[in-house]
């Protein structure tokens, strides 16, 4: 089943007559919004990618603090 314009132009006629132009314009500039985001993130790199931190450096960043007994009682 195919969809005319005549259709078309009256299924959009009877949104506007029951959910008012506005709502319908606000519901067009938000699926605007979500493609353009969607487009964006599949063009993008993940973020590991991007990181260009060597093992080594990784590693020491990540270790835990040492204790050096600074902070205890006597």
């Amino acid at each position: 089943m195919s969809f005319g314009t005549g259709e078309l132009v009256l299924l959009l006629a009877l949104g506007a007559l029951i959910f008012g132009t506005r709502k319908l314009r606000n519901v067009g500039g938000d699926l605007g919004s979500a493609v353009k985001g969607f487009r964006k993130a599949l063009s993008e790199e993940p973020e590991e990618e991007k990181q260009d931190v060597p093992a080594g450096d990784a590693k020491a960043s990540q270790a835990a603090p040492r204790d050096d007994g600074k902070d205890k009682a006597p």
